[in-house]
């Protein structure tokens, strides 16, 4: 069977309300310019957990290849990079314990990242939401899943003659999925939440339907939820722009949850909801903005 060689992995997480629900992408790309898509959703998580969880899930993808030549990770977490990388052994001579004697939080998922690493791969950090192109897509997958929508996958699938095609959207079926668990207050074991592997089945049972939901045909209490958590968002851009504060383009970008490139695009002076956004001044390669309030802006007729 004859496969491309994979040249780097791309993993990124969301979570609305951290915690609450959550989603992870990652995107695989192959040396012969094709890429292949995954992404998952967990209903109760916290924003580091889809990080963790859209990185093992690419390096479970990247195992499952056999392939000997190594590859490129890049994550926007530091979290993710540098527990890899550099806390993990420490974490482990001291009995998972880090340097104050608490218990290493997430161990499910960093006992399965170190499971994954291995002298292959190679982590890189890349600023999230500053135009890189498969960091903004990863993102936007995690958010997709996090909202509990399914965005539509670009997929690799193994044809007749062993050669991989694209697909479509994932099939919405499991297959052989990667149940994490963990353990409660109780003692209990619980099911943390399906992801997608390698073989392309898909994530939460709840997103069974074949086609893409929108906010407005999910379940009442969902919509709810969505509504506590723009509520929560407004109260923080009022904040922010009552106590006068500068937030970088990155920072505006989750506040409004986009991409940063939708922020930069829009220019120097425009309205999001109740407020008008306005470009200060670049500090260094940040370019800083200040909301106001519409009504407290004084206009003439």
């Amino acid at each position: 069977m004859t496969t491309p060689t994979i040249k780097s992995l791309y993993t990124d997480g969301a979570c609305s309300g951290n915690p609450g629900p959550g989603g992870w992408g990652a995107v695989v790309c192959f040396a012969d310019g094709n890429c292949h898509e995954l992404g998952g959703a967990d209903p109760q998580t916290t924003n580091n957990r889809m990080e963790m969880q859209a990185a093992v899930a690419a390096l479970e993808f990247f195992a499952n290849s056999g392939q000997t030549e190594p590859v490129t990770v890049y994550t926007d977490s530091e979290y993710v990079k540098n527990g890899i990388t550099k806390w993990i052994q420490g974490w482990k001579n001291k009995g998972w314990k880090t340097s104050t004697g608490k218990e290493v939080v997430n161990q499910d998922l960093w006992h399965l990242l170190d499971k994954l690493n291995s002298r292959q791969v190679k982590w890189e950090h890349v600023r999230g939401h500053s135009g890189d192109f498969y960091n903004d897509r990863c993102d936007e997958i995690a958010r997709s899943f996090s909202h509990n929508l399914i965005p539509k996958l670009q997929q690799q699938k193994a044809t007749a003659d062993g050669e991989l095609a694209r697909t479509g959207a994932p099939p919405l079926h499991l297959q052989n999925p990667i149940v994490l668990e963990e353990t409660d207050t109780t003692g209990n074991k619980t099911i943390e939440s399906y992801v997608i592997t390698s073989d392309l089945s898909i994530c939460n049972s709840t997103m069974m339907d074949s086609t893409a939901d929108t906010l407005e045909n999910l379940p009442r209490e969902v919509r709810v939820q969505e509504l506590r958590n723009l509520i929560e968002t407004l109260h923080i851009a009022d904040e922010v722009a009552t106590k006068g504060y500068l937030i970088t383009s990155s920072e505006l970008a989750d506040l409004m949850d986009v991409n940063a490139s939708a922020v930069t695009s829009r220019g120097d002076n425009w309205v999001w909801r109740n407020w008008v956004v306005s470009r200060v001044r670049r500090e260094g390669n940040q370019i800083l903005w200040q909301l106001e309030r519409i009504d407290h802006v004084s206009t003439t007729d």
